[in-house]
């Protein structure tokens, strides 16, 4: 299937899934959600994989559901978890390796009637990847690379930022003298950029404006892929 970009009634339904959260309504409203939503979804993830693989070639594009693209319904049953059970905001993530796709560097945006954001790392980091990612850092010269390589980024695009300190405290091994030590305290490394959400109905500038942001951003992909390697079976 041919990506043609979003229709222009895709955020809108997404606005009426904000409205109307629940499943009966999203049943009555399911073939609209696989024409607006789902199958334009898949288009996209098969021709944006291509473009992404060729940045890095092993990178992931599935177009199935848990894997490139994510479930519509959202788990309440987690503690703190949103208890609306439709999600009004859509997801895409292109992950790198064969370790959990939000565990390892990955290509990801989101859309919603609000915005569209674009961003590459990894948002936030489960034990295994904060024990490797506290390893990679400990040495000062790839610390050192790795917050020159963020402040680049952020160059290249006034639009362009990246994820703000998690911790307040260091951990052990680390303390306010070391050079570039405040990066001990992220919860995640990843750079972004929040654009119109109605960029996703025009295919071609969908793409180009994607394909900029990811090549501008791929540095801190390969950064967070080697920390990805680093992480140890449990």
């Amino acid at each position: 299937m041919e990506f043609k970009g979003f229709s222009k009634k895709t955020l809108p339904f997404l606005a009426s899934i904000k409205k109307n959260n629940n499943k009966e309504w999203f049943l009555a409203h399911k073939s609209e959600y696989e024409e607006l939503i789902l199958n334009p979804s898949r288009a996209f993830v098969v021709e944006m994989g291509e473009h992404l693989q060729a940045l890095e070639p092993t990178i992931n594009a599935e177009p199935k559901i848990n894997k490139s693209l994510y479930r519509i319904y959202r788990d309440t049953r987690r503690m703190g978890a949103n208890k609306e059970p439709i999600k009004h905001r859509i997801g895409i993530i292109f992950w790198q390796g064969n370790t959990k796709r939000m565990q390892s560097s990955s290509f990801y945006l989101h859309f919603s009637p609000d915005e569209l954001y674009v961003a590459v790392g990894v948002r936030w980091f489960e034990k295994p990847m904060l024990d490797a990612y506290r390893e990679y850092i400990s040495d000062e010269k790839r610390r050192v690379h790795l917050e020159n390589t963020l402040r680049a980024i952020k160059a290249k695009d006034t639009g362009y930022m990246h994820l703000e300190k998690g911790y307040k405290r260091y951990p052990r091994g680390f303390n306010a003298n070391m050079k570039s030590a405040d990066l001990a305290l992220y919860k995640g490394v990843a750079t972004y950029k929040i654009l119109n959400p109605h960029l996703i109905e025009d295919a071609n500038i969908l793409i180009e404006t994607l394909y900029k942001i990811y090549e501008d951003m791929l540095p801190i992909q390969k950064i967070m892929y080697e920390v990805s390697l680093r992480v140890k079976e449990e």
